[in-house]
């Protein structure tokens, strides 16, 4: 569960990380009875990604121009999602800006600190320009100035950063939490750190221990279902957009650049799945083949879905199992199409027989042994396509979803 901005920036003041002065606006008219100075900007509270990009941050100089830049942002959808609540916000100039974050990493099973002086990154796919610090035994505040001296920073600098470190992972100790992000952290002339923006995530596992969470979790919750979610997809744990292209990957960076390329080439992306975090409906612990095995079965179920893409890139656990999963699941899909085919004395097209052909892009040297294997399969030519360029992949998914006869 991924709290709004403006309930993370709430967290951050009652811990010590400095943020602006800020007003919650439920309305456009709340503009009339605010308290925080001119110029402010005005941020739209929605879950989805890139917010800016698509017209949900406005900036505004008089009231006249907040409420006219509010009623705008209440009225524009960002991936679906309207916006119940506008933060207004004052405006800072910033020198530098810097990544920082908490992570729970699902890989080492331990916290990690992360930091970057580079903002608007994805910490999953940012490489060697992230700098990080495995937090191995009790913290301490030695780790947060490990990361800030990694990052390349001194004096007062180095203090002010790491001291944000330490604050964000206090909160992310009391709050059992997934992920603390402040990107960015921005840093003043006079060398003040200010967090322009936050992310907090939420262990769905143990809001139960947090009552001040289980009515933030109710609304979500509420909110999802009136929308046709249906419980197993968290935020950018995976997304339900009902359209004709199922999306796996293993990284938000990933799934978030596939969907767009899957919109941009013309095609309909639908229910798209982030497999390196469990799903919500998990109750123990599972594999990177568990969640595939998972995924696979989901998108299969689902009517609308008639072309499932995976897109993996590395750093994934056992890579053999992943060719066994898939491997499995298209010779199934292949045995029924045949049989299909039989038993309908080969009038019927394969869009109108019920399986959805696979196109596989696996990224990296690691999976060289994968596609080798994947490609020797003796499987039906509409069932499994596997290529290595992403451009290629989205161009043939979108192809084989063209026809528009959906699954019986």
């Amino acid at each position: 569960m991924d709290l709004l901005e403006y309930q993370v920036k709430e967290w951050f003041s009652k811990i010590g990380i400095p943020v602006l002065p800020s007003q919650r606006i439920d309305h456009p008219t709340d503009l009339k009875r605010l308290k925080i100075r001119f110029p402010i900007v005005l941020k739209s509270q929605v879950h989805g990604a890139e917010r800016a990009k698509a017209g949900g941050v406005r900036f505004a100089q008089t009231t006249i121009d907040a409420i006219a830049a509010a009623q705008n942002i209440f009225s524009l959808p960002i991936w679906g999602e309207l916006p119940e609540v506008v933060l207004a916000e004052s405006q800072y100039d910033a020198n530098q800006e810097f990544y920082l974050a908490v992570v729970l990493d699902t890989a080492v099973c331990r916290p990690v600190l992360l930091g970057c002086k580079e903002a608007d990154i994805d910490w999953e796919s940012a490489g060697e320009r992230m700098h990080h610090v495995v937090v191995e035994q009790e913290f301490s505040p030695f780790y947060a100035r490990r990361l800030a001296l990694k990052m390349g920073l001194q004096g007062a600098l180095m203090q002010s950063v790491s001291s944000v470190v330490q604050k964000m992972y206090q909160l992310f100790v009391q709050k059992d939490l997934d992920l603390v992000e402040i990107n960015p952290l921005a840093v003043s002339a006079t060398g003040q750190v200010m967090a322009l923006n936050g992310k907090v995530r939420v262990n769905e596992r143990s809001i139960k221990r947090h009552p001040d969470l289980t009515e933030m979790a109710a609304k979500i919750i509420s909110r999802n279902t009136s929308t046709g979610i249906n419980g197993v997809l968290g935020d950018w744990y995976g997304v339900e957009m009902h359209g004709k292209i199922g999306i796996l990957g293993n990284g938000t960076g990933s799934v978030m650049a596939t969907l767009d390329l899957v919109a941009n080439a013309g095609g309909n992306p639908g229910v798209c799945l982030n497999l390196r975090h469990a799903f919500l409906t998990d109750t123990k612990p599972t594999t990177f083949r568990d969640r595939l095995e998972t995924g696979l079965k989901m998108l299969e179920a689902d009517k609308s879905i008639q072309v499932i893409l995976i897109n993996f890139l590395g750093n994934i656990p056992q890579t053999e199992e992943v060719a066994e999963v898939i491997a499995k699941f298209v010779q199934q899909d292949s045995s029924e199409l045949q049989s299909q085919v039989v038993r309908s004395n080969g009038s019927k097209s394969r869009r109108e027989l019920n399986f959805s052909p696979l196109v596989v892009r696996l990224a990296g040297s690691e999976f060289n042994a994968v596609r080798k294997y994947l490609t020797t399969l003796k499987t039906h030519s509409d069932v499994l396509l596997v290529v290595e360029n992403l451009d290629e992949a989205v161009e043939a998914a979108v192809r084989l979803a063209k026809p528009t006869v959906s699954k019986k």
